[in-house]
């Protein structure tokens, strides 16, 4: 499975790209949009707050991120996984963050909850798993479809 290692910054989102663009190049490029975008979201989340209160949950990886990526076969359909791991302090976005209330205006919303909402709708399927001190969260892509919530 190939993956990179990067410290947990906003600063690794363009090398975090150049490695999505390199799993996903010829025949998958149409899905390259939604998965940068989903990725994105989810790299500034962990860059702001996984180490932010020095909660963490392995001192030996504090400041680290992995993303990693494979293509699984989920009851007969083809779909590319994106995985992302950091170690710092447990958090589940799809549970923890509330569903925001689009139907307001923007000066109207409270902050916060938008980037998971959008990383739910662009995703075909979505996973957390915190345990042995890390957090991972997968993202399943349709391959060859179009993407959900386009």
């Amino acid at each position: 499975m190939p993956e990179v290692t990067l410290h947990a910054d906003v600063d690794c989102i363009p090398e975090a790209m150049e490695f999505l663009r390199q799993q996903l190049g010829g025949d998958h490029a149409d899905m390259l949009t939604h998965v940068e975008l989903a990725v994105e979201e989810l790299l500034v989340n962990v860059a702001r707050y996984a180490y932010a209160d020095g909660e963490t949950g392995d001192t030996a990886n504090t400041g680290k991120l992995v993303v990693g990526c494979r293509w699984v076969n989920m009851d007969g359909q083809d779909l590319f996984c994106v995985w992302l791991r950091d170690w710092g302090r447990l958090f589940d976005p799809f549970r923890s963050v509330g569903t925001p209330d689009t139907s307001l205006g923007v000066e109207e919303r409270s902050i916060g909850g938008l980037g998971v909402h959008l990383v739910k709708h662009i995703s075909n399927h979505y996973v957390y798993s915190g345990s042995d001190g890390s957090n991972t969260v997968e993202l399943f892509f349709k391959a060859g479809a179009e993407q959900e919530g386009s």
